[in-house]
């Protein structure tokens, strides 16, 4: 028996030091399944202009909604009736592989580029604030000055999302290449930085966008990992939720109560969570029809029960109105009030 009791400690120990998934116990309930109403014209393009593969989409504090896409117009902004306003950042030589945008608390409209590896900060007007990483130059690759990826935690290796804390800050998925979070100062300089490619707790596979509560707490696609990784401010491992397939977008509502969308892009289906984790229902499927799901790349929710999904394989970006559970699933009454912001 006294052999043992090492082998038991160091098992305590173990489970102690991990407040990161929850223990053995009971399965969850089964979420429910929620019903919605879906809109695949609800963005009115002017003549011959189409949106290439949509890969990101935000709304400013006004409604109106921004689409990143890899079409000939990379970034256009849209009236909250899906009338087209105007095209953004026409001429700006950033545009590569457009991957995520995003707008900050000022209206300010960022984004992000996973091919020219920059991050770029526009105000409302649409002129250039601030620029972060650097653009790959061919000639050093020909000349083997540069073998591999950007060095140096300013430079990106193809980010894929930004989000924004509350000091100003900016936090960074720097993505594919780098797999880690980066944080900057609101006057662009580099403060922190965080994780690397693996499956261990703290480590990333695609860390493919994030987004940030009130309270300042970090939530994380782990996109190739599966699951949703929470940290707070300062980088520290707080949680992992799984259960949510493949996060491939991430969206959280404004307000009090707090609600976050995860999509799995593949899947074709959205998740509904609350700030602790808990699935609070799902909805969705992978196609190419009204209601279906292309490899949802971006999703923007301005309310609890609205969401903007732009869609890499559809080229498009539907409208989705979220109402209450189908009838007879289990609805276990978890949704948040006050859910319009």
């Amino acid at each position: 028996m006294k052999h043992c009791l090492p082998m038991l400690l160091a098992a305590a120990l173990l489970a102690a030091a991990l407040p990161l998934k929850a223990q053995a116990g009971a399965a969850p309930a089964a979420a429910p399944k929620l019903n919605a109403e879906f809109d695949i014209n609800y963005f009115k393009l002017p003549a011959g202009v189409y949106f290439g593969e949509c890969v990101g989409v935000a709304v400013d504090s006004h409604g109106d909604i921004y689409v990143a896409n890899r079409g000939k117009h990379p970034l256009m902004e849209f009236h909250p009736d899906g009338s087209f306003m105007r095209f953004v950042g026409e001429g700006l030589d950033v545009f590569d592989e457009p991957h995520s945008v995003a707008i900050d608390a000022a209206d300010d409209i960022w984004y992000v580029d996973a091919g020219s590896n920059l991050v770029v900060e526009l105000d409302p007007q649409t002129r250039l604030k601030m620029v972060l990483g650097k653009k790959p130059e061919a000639w050093t690759w020909e000349t083997h000055v540069v073998e591999h990826g950007p060095v140096g935690p300013d430079d990106f290796y193809q980010p894929t999302g930004v989000a924004f804390a509350a000091d100003g800050s900016t936090f960074v998925t720097d993505g594919y290449g780098n797999s880690r979070v980066a944080h900057f100062g609101a006057d662009g300089k580099f403060l922190q930085e965080w994780g690397w490619r693996g499956a261990a707790p703290g480590q990333f596979n695609t860390p493919h966008g994030l987004v940030i509560a009130a309270d300042g707490t970090l939530y994380v696609a782990d996109r190739g990992n599966r699951r949703i990784q929470v940290f707070t401010p300062q980088g520290k491992l707080v949680k992992i939720i799984d259960g949510v397939g493949a996060p491939w977008a991430l969206c959280i509502t404004r307000g009090p109560n707090q609600v976050i969308w995860s999509a799995d892009g593949v899947a074709g289906r959205f998740y509904k969570l609350d700030l602790s984790g808990r699935v609070l229902g799902e909805f969705g499927a992978a196609g190419h029809g009204l209601g279906e799901f292309g490899w949802t790349h971006g999703i923007a929710c301005p309310t609890a029960g609205v969401i903007y999904a732009a869609e890499e394989l559809n080229y498009r970006v539907q409208k989705i109105t979220v109402g209450g559970s189908d009838p007879g699933t289990a609805d276990r009454g978890d949704h948040p009030s006050g859910e319009s912001q």
